[in-house]
Formats: structure tokens, C-alpha cells, sequence
């Protein structure tokens, strides 16, 4: 039984993909780049920097420059271009009134998830929210480190949801098994190629999966 479940951010609890794929273009723009949106959903999850380099070549040096122009757009605009996926505050109520221990594990900038959970009014679903730090660590399996060590879970009882490869890799490498949404941002066989654990096509399938 999962008594710990832990929630990715960005396309597993909140659409987030206008938001990112949009300031995304802006900061390309600025190195004189055009990019469709649709090019772009690949931003939604990973760490900026590094998809600024494997994407598009930049170098160190260049992809600082253009998350920090990502950053230009997103904290005013693009943050708020944003909705909770439908049935997820249901799914939380849900698993909270059966007595899982819920956390969220998120590469974002954890004062950015807190600000949208609040606005949403779900910040009291989760018993601890990990996010990335100022002039922290953003690789994801350090969220879900920090959020287990806060929460107190052991590894045979706890579980990840998420929509990315970078979900699995960083709950398998904290040694924990990872649930993979059907309705995030994964590219098809994404998920599987990273050795997901267990598919949910829909939420009433995760809900299943969770409290079996």
C-alpha cells in the first residue's frame, strides 16, 4: 500500500504547457530564433537550462542568458497562463480522506508552485511542497530526496506520479516506483522507454492504481 504519494508539478497537477511554451518562445525570439508552440513542449517539466543547450545548441553562457529572458515573460505573464487539470482537487480530497500522506516534488521554483497552489486553494492537500530553492538544485530526484526526508517516508511505501522520463529517473533513482499520466506532456513512448511502473490513462485510473 502507498502510504506516501508524491505529485509532480507542471502537467500532472496544473497545465502549465501555454505558460512555459510561450515564454519559451519570447527567450528564443531574443536569440533570434522562431519556434512554434508545438516545438516547445518538451519546456514543460525539465530543467530550463539544460533544454536550452540539448534543444538548440546554446552554450552555458547562452542559455543562462536565455532563462533569465524566459523569466522576463514568465514570472509577470506566463505563470498565470495556467489551470489545475480537471478532477485533480477531487483526486487530492480523495486520497487526503483515506489517510495517504500527500507531497508535491517539482523542478519548478517552489515560491512560483506555492503561489499557484494558493491561488487554486490547494496548498492544504499537500504535507510538504518541494520545489527548486534560490540558487538550489533543480534535478528532479533531489526534490523527491527532500520530500520524502520532510515527510518521513520510506521507500517500500511511497510512489510517485508523474508525467516525464524525468519523473521515472528521478523516482527510480530515489528508489521509488513511478506512475505515469496519460494526460501530461510526455511524447509517446516516453514514459514506457524510461521503464514507467504503472500507465494512468485518466484520473479514475490513478485514483485506482493509488488506493489499491
Amino acid at each position: 500500500m502507498y502510504r506516501t504519494i508524491l505529485f509532480d508539478f507542471d502537467g500532472t497537477v496544473f497545465d502549465t504547457l501555454e505558460g512555459i511554451s510561450k515564454s519559451a518562445q519570447y527567450a528564443l525570439r531574443k536569440q533570434g530564433i522562431e519556434a512554434s508552440l508545438a516545438e516547445l513542449r518538451c519546456f514543460a517539466g525539465p530543467p530550463l537550462a539544460y533544454m536550452f543547450q540539448r534543444r538548440y545548441g546554446f552554450s552555458p553562457e547562452q542559455a543562462e542568458q536565455a532563462v533569465a529572458d524566459y523569466r522576463e515573460r514568465y514570472r509577470p505573464v506566463g505563470l498565470y497562463e495556467c489551470r489545475v487539470f480537471p478532477g485533480i482537487r477531487e483526486l487530492l480530497e480523495s486520497l487526503r480522506a483515506a489517510g495517504r500522506q500527500l507531497g508535491l516534488a517539482t523542478s519548478k521554483p517552489e515560491e512560483l508552485a506555492r503561489i499557484l497552489l494558493e491561488r487554486e486553494g490547494l496548498t492544504a492537500c499537500f504535507d510538504a511542497i518541494c520545489g527548486v530553492l534560490p540558487d538550489g538544485k533543480d534535478a528532479k530526484w533531489q526534490m523527491v530526496e527532500r520530500a520524502m526526508r520532510t515527510l518521513g517516508a520510506e521507500a517500500s511505501s511511497t510512489v510517485l506520479v508523474g508525467d516525464t522520463r524525468w519523473d521515472v529517473e528521478g523516482a527510480h533513482r530515489c528508489g521509488i516506483p513511478c506512475i505515469g499520466v496519460g494526460y501530461g506532456y510526455a511524447a509517446p513512448g516516453e514514459l514506457e522507454e524510461a521503464g514507467v511502473d504503472a500507465l494512468a490513462a485518466d484520473l479514475s485510473q490513478l485514483e485506482q492504481l493509488l488506493l489499491r
